[in-house]
């Protein structure tokens, strides 16, 4: 007899596990279904084991610069298999703590590859190919997304010349000359952990500017950080062709102005996105939708088209966050136990405006709402403050006063629209700035609110002041 459940989750990232977890907390019988690792790409080979990746990158430039902070470290090295093999530690850490909580929470953990053969009925099977079926009420698809891949005229990522993050993240060896194709967070991140640690770097975005989505400024500001660390940066830049070879790669690039450049590296990184992992899962069969985009289409709680089918995280509308799938996970479970009679939960649907983006290359990115050109886009008539991190007494004291943090708000209202911040520490600076804007927060509230000092968060009183020409220490 197949195994009966009110939700069962397919894939166990960091929205499957999240969803799984906040059903089971709602008394729903639930299990979960994955065909690899618990804690799914985000935390064996994305989110979590490249901030260790780059945390060692951190540490190793600030030991370079030793002498800055009156120190002596002589005859400083990297060790690129031993820091492979702390990512690969932190990232085993938090499968099991995963694993943990799946039993702590009394979710069935079903190890093998899902396919939903109707509405409310998925087969598994496992490594020895052995099938069972499952039915449920519910079931929440969370497969997430995988590197998209060079056309086919192009080149394929191989793992020995050509990577994708997986490859970056396990090399074999040490990048001598190293491509980035694309500089998104997943590109910027890599070109800048192996910039730190030795490699010679250049980045290429078709794009007329790097980390594209966020703020022109931060833009700008980024793209001569990185050419300051010794990168080469080339935006508006095609790659027209690319030769992987014994000894390295040969590629083509088509330059902004037309001109073709001919180059070796050693190694070449592909990272132009991701794509949402629903072929060979059922949803044709079972009548899904997808949107214009190839994800599957939702409304604002996870619901697909057919009753009983929900989606969250990267099969569906970016943004593609880890935390952002988590919320979707919470909203979905919530809006199933409701409908299931629990009239005790009240889920809320998504707020895509106010979900923060960071990027932890160095210096570091963070980001929420509009940015200063599409607020204006949006037809506001808006008011900017910018506040440079060599103002805040904490910045230099640390050592790191390159960078800043740019607040826009509505100038009729008074509203927070977005903040854009590139320097030391911003990714948990941000957060400060969600808050406000899911409390509906104006210039008002921040200017009042107290900041304590010495801290890098007086740049976000003093970003908001300087909006309302009200600035201190400029």
């Amino acid at each position: 007899m197949s195994d009966q459940y009110d939700v069962i989750v397919l894939g166990s990232g960091p929205g499957g596990y999240v969803a799984a977890i906040r059903a089971a907390q709602l008394g729903l019988k639930t299990a979960i279904v994955e065909r690899e690792l618990l804690g799914g790409i985000c935390l064996n080979w994305g989110c979590i084991p490249t901030k260790a990746l780059l945390r060692s990158a951190e540490v190793f430039h600030q030991m370079k610069h030793a002498g800055d902070y009156g120190l002596a470290a002589d005859n400083i090295t990297a060790d690129l298999a031993a820091i492979v093999k702390r990512s690969r530690g932190v990232a085993a850490q938090l499968n099991k703590g995963v694993t943990g909580l799946m039993k702590k929470n009394r979710i069935d953990v079903h190890m093998g590859t899902g396919k939903i053969t109707a509405p409310g009925r998925l087969s598994v099977t496992d490594a020895d190919g052995k099938s069972s079926d499952l039915i449920a009420k519910h079931i929440i698809v969370a497969t997430g997304a995988r590197a998209r891949e060079l056309p086919k005229r192009t080149g394929k990522a191989d793992g020995k010349r050509i990577w994708t993050y997986r490859h970056a993240m396990t090399p074999s060896e040490m990048p001598g000359k190293l491509l980035v194709i694309g500089s998104g967070a997943i590109g910027i991140e890599f070109a800048s952990f192996y910039n730190d640690i030795g490699a010679d770097v250049t980045v290429i975005e078709m794009l007329d500017r790097v980390v594209p989505v966020e703020d022109a400024d931060v833009s700008a500001f980024l793209e001569k950080a990185l050419k300051k660390q010794g990168m080469k940066i080339m935006t508006s830049a095609r790659l027209e062709d690319i030769q992987p070879g014994d000894a390295g790669v040969a590629v083509k690039i088509k330059t902004k102005d037309g001109t073709m450049v001919e180059d070796t590296f050693s190694h070449v990184i592909v990272a132009i996105g991701i794509v949402p992992n629903i072929e060979n899962i059922g949803l044709e069969d079972i009548g899904v939708e997808p949107d214009e985009r190839f994800n599957i289409r939702t409304d604002e709680y996870g619901r697909t088209n057919v009753k009983g089918v929900w989606a969250i995280g990267d099969v569906t509308a970016g943004p593609w966050l880890a935390h952002k799938a988590s919320h979707e996970g919470i909203t979905a479970a919530e809006a199933i136990a409701q409908e299931l009679g629990n009239t005790e939960v009240h889920p809320h649907p998504l707020d895509r405006s106010n979900i923060p983006g960071c990027t932890y290359c160095h210096p570091q990115i963070a980001s929420v709402g509009l940015t200063e050109a599409k607020a204006r886009e949006a037809g506001y008539e808006v008011k900017v403050g910018n506040f440079p991190f060599i103002g805040n007494g904490k910045a230099i004291a640390l050592g790191e006063s390159e960078g800043f943090v740019k607040t826009v708000f509505d100038a009729r209202t008074g509203e927070l629209l977005g903040a854009h911040m590139i320097g030391a520490e911003v990714t948990e600076l941000v957060q400060g700035f969600v808050i406000g804007k899911t409390l509906e927060t104006t210039e008002a509230e921040l200017i009042r609110s107290v900041f304590p000092h010495p801290t890098l968060s007086e740049m976000m009183h003093e970003s908001t002041m300087a909006a309302f020409g009200r600035v201190v220490h400029l």
